[in-house]
């Protein structure tokens, strides 16, 4: 396995900048942001380290040569919008989008692409699934003919009251993983996987690694600091960020050294990539910089290089 990070947290930098900071701090590897050119639609979105609009083999012979230069490699094109949003087109433009990221990783010779299935929030999971399908199997489809892996990742997107009471992201939990693996029987559908939202859902982060150790692609290292006393006054039916906040890790109720140690117990031997959303370390480039730093040193011990 190896240890990387999430480009996301680092929207000021352009990807030379960003795997020399990478190659600088002993970071292995990144997952690269592809969203399109423009607005954000929220926190962490909108950030473009490489543009897959016209992308060719001349531009991934310039990517190639920066992953070269900096001895770090990408494990995935990233980008998480909702292909399943009740607007007709913000669907349409994103899954237009994603197919154009797919395709770039398969220029660039990579194997992963991570997303979310994305969902219309004021539905249940059973009235979203006729959509899901009509969506995904076609999406799925194109993946495989540019044999690139989906992975999915397993963020409930259920935070404010904009993405309540549902959430924007369906494939959270395993019982949905299960029906959604069966009705999508494919070798490029899989999983993401982020142990932060099981501790946010009240639920094992370790417990399914084992039984979907096939389905493991790709993995986020986050944690999450869960506010006991806040939960006590407000209740489980509150927005979340009410009761808890996104931590790097080491700094949340995750242990990672049992998690870990779960994880070896799988197939799995991918990449590890952290993804800091904790503001305690500040909004400053310096400050996230910084969460990176201390993130890696909670988990190097884990990875032998």
């Amino acid at each position: 396995m190896k240890l990387g990070f999430v480009s996301a947290i680092l929207p000021e930098l352009n990807l030379d900048q960003v795997l020399a900071f990478a190659a600088q701090e002993k970071f292995s590897c990144v997952e690269v942001m592809c969203w399109p050119q423009g607005k954000a639609e929220r926190k962490y979105a909108g950030i473009t380290h490489i543009d897959v609009d016209g992308f060719n083999k001349s531009k991934a012979a310039e990517v190639h040569a920066l992953c070269t230069k900096h001895d770090v490699s990408i494990t995935a094109l990233g980008y998480y919008p909702n292909a399943l949003d009740p607007n007709p087109e913000v669907s349409r433009v994103a899954v237009k989008h994603l197919k154009k990221v797919i395709k770039a990783a398969a220029v660039l010779g990579l194997k992963n692409v991570n997303t979310f299935v994305g969902r219309d929030w004021t539905k249940s999971v059973d009235d979203n699934w006729p959509r899901f399908l009509k969506v995904w199997r076609p999406l799925i489809e194109y993946a495989e003919d540019h044999d690139i892996k989906i992975g999915i990742e397993n963020c409930p997107m259920s935070f404010t009251k904009d993405e309540w009471p549902g959430g924007k992201n369906l494939l959270t939990t395993p019982a949905i993983w299960r029906r959604a693996f069966s009705d999508i029987d494919s070798k490029h559908f899989g999983l993401n996987y982020d142990p932060s939202h099981f501790i946010l859902q009240q639920m094992d982060p370790m417990g399914p690694l084992k039984e979907f150790e096939s389905k493991l692609f790709h993995l986020h290292a986050k944690d999450v600091k869960m506010h006991r006393d806040r939960l006590q006054q407000v209740g489980i039916f509150a927005h979340p960020l009410e009761w808890h906040a996104p931590r790097i890790p080491g700094f949340g109720d995750i242990d990672w050294g049992k998690f870990m140690s779960a994880l070896r117990e799988t197939t799995y031997r991918g990449p590890v990539c952290i993804e800091v959303e904790d503001d305690t370390f500040g909004k400053t480039l310096e400050g996230r910089q910084e969460a990176l730093l201390v993130s890696r040193n909670v988990l190097a011990p884990y990875f032998g290089t």
